[in-house]
């Protein structure tokens, strides 16, 4: 399969943050919500650990508010969070995807489709790379199912 015969699957809307919600449920209505979220409920909503929100923040894509040792999410970060999560599950590195999300601006908005952040060559690029992994670990695969093979007709009996 081509790159660009994968192109209309990344442009339809089924693959949504809904779609992408680790933990079931439409996370549009907690990701946009006024009320400020403790990293606990932060880390549950999205399925991760408390360790991946602390590297997010150390890294520079979120930045919740801080009152003391304690954090607290905004919508603005859950919505950064869930396109940080939504980059991830399309085999970005944290590194291209902060690049694509920029620093936080408060004057943004909540723009939560990572999608749209990229542009056709980005999208072509990273479809060609998934498909060379993928190669990579049928080969891998292969290899190994050969190897268990030949170790199994080697037992004795």
């Amino acid at each position: 399969m081509s790159a660009t015969s994968l192109l209309s699957p990344l442009r339809d809307n089924s693959l949504s943050a809904r779609a992408l919600n680790p933990v079931g449920g439409d996370l549009s209505a907690d990701s946009t919500s006024s009320r400020e979220m403790t990293i606990s409920e932060t880390a549950r909503l999205y399925g991760v650990t408390l360790r991946t929100l602390r590297f997010y923040e150390d890294r520079g894509l979120i930045r919740p508010r801080r009152s003391g040792n304690a954090r607290f999410y905004c919508g603005l970060d859950r919505v950064r969070i869930q396109m940080i999560l939504n980059g991830k599950r399309l085999g970005f590195t944290l590194t291209e995807i902060a690049e694509l999300l920029g620093h936080p601006d408060p004057n943004r908005g909540a723009d939560s489709d990572f999608e749209t952040r990229l542009a056709p060559a980005q999208v072509v690029s990273q479809i060609d790379h998934l498909e060379r992994q993928r190669t990579e670990i049928e080969s891998a695969i292969a290899r190994l199912k050969a190897t268990h093979e030949r170790l199994a007709l080697a037992e004795p009996r």
